[in-house]
């Protein structure tokens, strides 16, 4: 495993100890994130969540002048604790409430696939951007479902399919022609995009998380989205993380089997820009 990724995947194992195939993906893309880098000047972070991914992220390209914004109150309370955002806000992003042409960047992880208000989402980033500002996000991209190996033994893969999306939220896949598509409408122009995530390593997290988060998922009747059920469970909210040493020895055992050097790979980046009449 590569020295980043694995500091990350250690970092992430110490904080949320509760989603192992979630920080194993996250490992891998915000390896991609921090080697990308974030733009300088006030930057959005949309979709916070609790804060913890920015904070990992801020510890390897240095502090940003960032404004936190998420949905849930109950992530941007956690969010609001950490320190990191000069204000943290909650608010739905299709409708942001900040002036026109605030921000010099937005930056959003994993977070365009769930929202079904998806023009309403990028017009809205397109506005509070200042002209050439850039907008950074990454989501599962349009081979993700090629990439995971399927159910066990003789289930339907198309049940299967639509189980994971449901488990995930996961409304779309689209691929980088489908986003530059929608983002010209909004008035940004898509400058960069790049895959990752390989087959390999999308179907070690599948194994990871199908014998987790799965196994909860089932025992909790397909009802509840993850995060709720670790709400539950009390595991967002738990102090105790795991020491250093530990989640340096699971995050090893981890990534044994998996290899970033294929063709289909299950997630994208993309960095548009405002453009400067919109």
């Amino acid at each position: 495993m590569p020295k980043l990724r694995r500091t990350l995947l250690t970092e992430f194992m110490m904080l949320a100890p509760y989603e192992p195939a979630t920080n194993f993906w996250k490992s891998i893309e915000i390896e991609e994130v921090i080697q990308f880098d974030l733009p300088i000047g006030q930057g959005l972070d949309l979709g916070c969540g609790d804060g913890h991914l920015m904070e990992i992220i801020l510890r390897h390209v240095g502090q940003r002048d960032l404004v936190g914004l998420d949905i849930d109150p109950r992530e941007t309370s956690l969010a609001l604790g950490r320190n990191i955002y000069r204000e943290v806000v909650t608010a739905p992003a299709d409708g942001l409430p900040f002036s026109d042409s605030q921000f010099d960047f937005v930056f959003s992880n994993s977070v365009l696939e769930h929202i079904h208000n998806i023009e309403g989402v990028l017009f809205e980033v397109a506005r509070v951007l200042r002209p050439g500002g850039r907008f950074i996000f990454t989501v599962p991209g349009s081979d993700f479902h090629r990439c995971l190996k399927g159910p066990r033994l003789f289930g339907s893969r198309e049940r299967y399919l639509r189980e994971t999306d449901a488990r995930c939220y996961h409304l779309r896949y689209w691929g980088a022609s489908q986003w530059s598509e929608h983002l010209k409408k909004a008035g940004l122009i898509q400058v960069h995009n790049h895959a990752y995530l390989s087959e390999s390593q999308m179907r070690r997290w599948e194994s990871i998380a199908r014998n987790t988060s799965g196994i909860l998922y089932g025992l909790f009747g397909r009802k509840k989205q993850p995060i709720e059920i670790q709400r539950l469970l009390h595991l967002r909210n738990l102090s105790v993380r795991f020491p250093r040493l530990l989640a340096s020895l699971i995050a090893g055992v981890m990534d044994l089997d998996s290899r970033p050097d294929e063709s289909l790979f299950g997630s994208l980046q993309v960095e548009a820009a405002r453009a400067a009449s919109s």
